[in-house]
């Protein structure tokens, strides 16, 4: 397998790859206001195909987070460890002497045996507290149960 990774990738691309994971398609303006807005961003190409995508969301202060995405059929190819792994290696070129970077990814179920082989942390209460979120939207449709498994 020849993995192409760019540090670039359009919209459509994106929500082709989420189409091929089931999750719903983002709205374009919004999707591509957060591709503008990442701090870095890494995609991995089978060929002229898009199959992944990792972008870093931090304002080079003291926490980062990622936010990353990968086609069903790559999974446990090596093709998420090396999204991940040019980030942090990103970060790592930004740090400063007395400088510390807090990375935040969102471990799926079953996933966190490998993002700790990455070298992230299983986050407890007692640690980092207990996560939390909010879905906000102005269609009454786009509720929180609709979100259920979709990458929020």
């Amino acid at each position: 397998m020849d993995i192409d990774y760019r540090d670039e990738i359009t919209v459509g691309e994106v929500n082709a790859i989420r189409k091929s994971m089931g999750w719903r398609q983002d709205n374009p303006e919004q999707l591509q206001a957060a591709l503008d807005g990442s701090a870095f961003i890494v995609a991995a190409y089978d060929g002229d195909q898009a199959i992944g995508m990792a972008r870093l969301i931090w304002d080079g202060g003291g926490g980062a987070s990622i936010s990353n995405i990968l086609s069903p059929e790559y999974t446990s190819q090596g093709v998420e460890g090396a999204l991940i792994t040019r980030l942090l290696d990103y970060l790592r070129g930004k740090l400063k002497p007395g400088f510390g970077i807090q990375v935040d990814i969102r471990a799926w179920s079953g996933q966190e045996p490998f993002y700790e082989s990455l070298g992230f942390q299983l986050s407890t209460p007692e640690r980092r507290g207990i996560p939390m979120h909010i879905c906000l939207t102005n269609q009454i449709e786009l509720t929180d149960k609709m979100f259920g498994q979709m990458g929020f």
